[in-house]
């Protein structure tokens, strides 16, 4: 699995600490501002891609005994789709793990109707939508 990061302990962005993907490509969806791209990730674009296995990332998971959940987010998991689904359905289905998942991204609801069909098979997958809007 490609990433531009990983946080094997996070506790800005979700209410409970997270072991947080940073998912590697975007098609920067987000509003201009003063002619400029604004994004949050925006440091993230120049960032290595990382090869990381999942059994790599539940090894990081199980081995912090103060992680709670995953947090996916920016670039944007959607566009990494296959990625996505694989990850969750090796946390969910091969390890049997039903810890909170919490997906971030730049698309709105309506535009994400069969990926939503797919993740409602899996219990507890929180999805915070929406473009960013700075301030």
């Amino acid at each position: 699995m490609k990433l531009k990061g990983i946080l094997d302990y996070d506790c800005t962005n979700y209410k409970k600490p997270t072991l947080t993907l940073m998912f590697p490509t975007c098609t920067f969806k987000c509003d201009w501002v003063n002619s400029a791209r604004v994004c949050q990730n925006s440091s993230l674009v120049n960032e290595p891609d990382v090869e990381i296995t999942k059994e790599k990332i539940w090894e990081l998971y199980e081995g912090n005994p103060l992680t709670q959940g995953f947090c996916f987010q920016g670039l944007e998991p959607f566009d990494s789709i296959v990625d996505l689904y694989e990850i969750i359905d090796f946390i969910r289905i091969e390890k049997k793990c039903n810890d909170d998942i919490v997906i971030y991204t730049g698309y709105e609801r309506d535009e994400c109707k069969e990926d939503i069909e797919k993740l409602k098979k899996y219990p507890n997958i929180i999805i915070k939508w929406g473009r960013f809007i700075m301030n």
